[in-house]
């Protein structure tokens, strides 16, 4: 009995002390800049209206005054007028809307942009008790017409979905109950409040979420609300999963629907012809009934919370709860961590549709269930990633999962005939007796995170154990990634040139534009170990255009003291799988400096031709048809470079010498080499060599008829000051 009532006295201590923090806050002065923040007042408790007061409060405004205190901004909310919120966009009287759940278009047609996520919000269908059960195509569906944000998700996700709208909740419901719609689709939350209404009480919430939502804040695209925005997600970005878990449960516990004279009238007509004797007890009995009803729903808000609405699988925080039970329960037992997630699960979605993910999904869920004892837990972290506690009775366990699990699951799209074959990535970390001691379950999910991200990255393997040096590679990885935006703003990272020379004239003809980094802590890091991790974190793209735009710059400079020089800039293959228009962002640096198109040579290395070539030939084309010079480098390094210097369009190849190191037989690397130049030069293609160290390098190279070099024979790279001191005619050491 007493823990039955521990745990809502703890989380009311929590949430009254965040209250009087806020309270506190409230009465000081504050010199933050203030926003407007547009919301509707008829989602309660998401939003509503306080009776006494005429404030709006709920979820979404206390997420959005927390997140918007952490960003330093001084926040007043504002009941919108208009009817949907994509109307009400187009008002300048507002800063920021909520909520939506994607960006969308306005009322007017502009483009949005919305902040990060603040919660997740389940939407769910109501029925009436006894509905026909249909398939999604079948279903007619009934909704709010101020939800026109989540009707055009809707129609995403569902495109074959009938939806009709309606002005009030009243008129839905009749609409529900006359049959007009099969069912109504809402927020969960607010469906916790609504159904409280004694009328509703033949309505019933269907415990399997249609979806869930993403909540977040949006504007109509303009500079000042990307700034409004990039700091709320900087706010957002502080906010624990503690802190919002406390403020959706301090508003879904609270008695916020109050009876009106209907409900009364609905609820005790009958009592009221009844004699003044028994009306004390009839009250009696019927503020039990509302007791129950309540408690009934507040569980079923508990459920919701706990499990994930698509699986049925624990949520995160149920998971890490249950996690920690179960180590104090079973101190000397041995458990693995197992984190698992699908290999190009997108491609899933992309190909069979979201409805096949999704059924996947549970049958993984299910699965896993089956076998699963009431000493172990699953979760689903979010989209195909799940994460098990597993018990290790005997060595196998995993054979055992592997038939039982991971097998079906594999085959699972097989056995309906089609060609698509899953493909499990697992990480697995075995807990020390440590772990039993110090219970850190986000640690031990991050440790078999770095397992599973190993699988993954070896397609010949499906599962891999977490190892340490892989943790302290991943934490670089991650201090690297989050340092490069103030790198770049602090100019830690640099535009260094290295010369290309003519061995014969000893002139200066160009330079290759590299970048180095002097990371604040780290010192010195070379470009073998960031780029790489750039590439892979999808950031390559900020890094390569600051180095385009630097180079672009120099030049303009140099042009305008009267010295034309040419300097060759690296593309990498994930800057065009960006998507982005590269040719045209290359127009607009040349435009935008007052360049000519000879002066930027693109080198593009041998080997992403290879990886993709229709699209990079594509790229390729289109480049030198605007004038610019492209250049396959490394040329010589990967497996289908013959193949290569017939298919693609270029102007000049960079030879890697490779061939002439002191590894191997010298003889056959200058045969080699030899060959490939001819070759190069019948194809009426320009040649340069890099990576030239030695001045029998050199001269061998120029018996050949190569002239134009690049190596730190010649020159290492140098910050662009030194660069600069060099001269057109200065001739390089023989």
């Amino acid at each position: 009995m007493r823990k039955r009532y521990f745990l809502p006295l703890l989380w009311g201590l929590i949430v009254l002390s965040m209250m009087a923090v806020s309270v506190f806050a409230e009465t000081g002065e504050s010199n933050y800049p203030s926003i407007t923040v547009g919301v509707p007042s008829n989602r309660c408790p998401i939003f509503y209206q306080e009776e006494k007061t005429g404030e709006v409060a709920g979820i979404g405004v206390e997420l959005m005054r927390q997140a918007a205190e952490e960003a330093g901004y001084s926040v007043s909310f504002q009941v919108i007028q208009e009817e949907t919120l994509k109307e009400a966009l187009d008002n300048p009287a507002y800063d920021v809307i909520m909520p939506f759940g994607s960006a969308i278009t306005s009322a007017s047609g502009q483009s949005t942009i919305v902040s990060e996520n603040l919660m997740e919000t389940p939407f769910a269908f109501v029925t009436k008790e006894n509905h026909e059960k249909r398939s999604m195509d079948e279903l007619r569906v009934g909704m709010l017409h101020s939800l026109g944000g989540c009707i055009e998700t809707l129609h995403q996700l569902f495109p074959n979905l009938s939806i009709v709208e309606y002005d009030t909740m009243q008129e839905s419901v009749k609409a529900l109950r006359a049959g007009e719609v099969d069912a109504l689709l809402h927020n969960s939350y607010v469906w916790s409040y609504v159904l409280q209404k004694p009328s509703y009480q033949d309505l019933v919430i269907q415990p399997t979420a249609v979806f869930s939502m993403d909540f977040r804040a949006g504007a109509v695209d303009t500079a000042k609300s990307h700034r409004i925005i990039e700091q709320l997600n900087k706010g957002i970005a502080e906010m624990s999963d503690t802190r919002r878990q406390a403020i959706i449960l301090d508003y879904t516990s609270r008695r916020l629907y109050h009876y009106d004279f209907s409900d009364y009238l609905y609820q005790y007509g009958v009592i009221l012809l009844l004699a003044v004797l028994l009306f004390a007890a009839l009250v009696i009995i019927a503020v039990q009934k509302i007791h129950a009803v309540q408690k009934e729903q507040e569980e079923k808000l508990r459920q919701m919370m706990d499990h994930d609405p698509l699986t049925g699988v624990l949520s995160l925080n149920a998971f890490r709860k249950k996690v920690k039970e179960l180590l104090i329960s079973y101190p000397d037992s041995q458990y693995f961590l197992s984190y698992s997630n699908i290999r190009d699960f997108k491609f899933i979605n992309d190909s069979l549709g979201r409805a096949a993910g999704d059924d996947l999904l549970r049958f993984w869920a299910k699965k896993s269930m089956e076998y699963l004892s009431d000493r172990e837990a699953i979760c689903r972290v979010s989209g195909d990633h799940f994460v098990v506690l597993r018990y290790i009775p005997s060595e196998e366990r995993m054979r055992e999962d592997e038939e039982n699990v991971f097998k079906p699951v594999e085959n699972y799209f097989i056995r309906q005939g089609k060609t698509n074959r899953v493909q499990i990535c697992s990480g697995i970390y075995v807990l020390t007796p440590n772990d039993f001691k110090q219970i850190d379950v986000d640690h031990m999910m991050d440790l078999a995170l770095v397992a599973e991200k190993r699988a993954k990255e070896n397609r010949k393997i499906s599962y891999a154990f977490y190892n340490q040096d892989q943790w302290e590679k991943g934490k670089r990885a991650a201090d690297v990634v989050n340092a490069l935006p103030e790198a770049l703003q602090a100019g830690e990272i640099q535009v260094w040139y290295q010369p290309q020379v003519n061995y014969e004239t000893g002139a200066i003809t160009g330079a290759e534009a590299l970048c180095r980094w002097k990371h604040s802590k780290i010192g010195w890091l070379p470009p073998s170990e960031f780029v790489p991790i750039l590439e892979n974190a999808g950031l390559i793209f900020d890094l390569d255009s600051f180095v385009w735009e630097r180079a672009c710059q120099d030049l303009h400079r140099w042009n305008q003291q009267g010295i034309h020089r040419t300097v060759s800039v690296n593309l990498s293959r994930e800057d065009i799988q960006e998507g982005k228009d590269i040719p045209e962002h290359f127009c607009r640096l040349i435009q935008t400096y007052d360049l000519s198109p000879d002066q930027l040579h693109v080198e593009i290395t041998e080997t992403a031709y290879a990886e993709n070539p229709e699209l990079l030939i594509n790229t390729t084309q289109q480049l030198r048809a605007l004038g610019f010079q492209v250049e396959m480098d490394d040329f010589g390094s990967g497996y289908s470079s013959l193949h290569m210097l017939k298919e693609v369009p270029v102007d000049r190849i960079k030879l890697d010498l490779h061939f002439l190191t002191s590894s191997g037989d010298l003889d056959k690397s200058h045969i080699i080499v030899s060959a490939m130049i001819q070759m190069v030069r019948q194809l009426g293609i320009e040649l340069i060599s890099e990576g030239v160290e030695t001045v029998e390098q050199a001269k061998f190279l120029q018996s050949k008829g190569s002239f134009e070099m690049q190596g730190y024979y010649f020159f290492k790279p140098m910050p662009v000051e030194e660069f600069e001191k060099l001269t057109v005619s200065s001739k390089t050491a023989q």
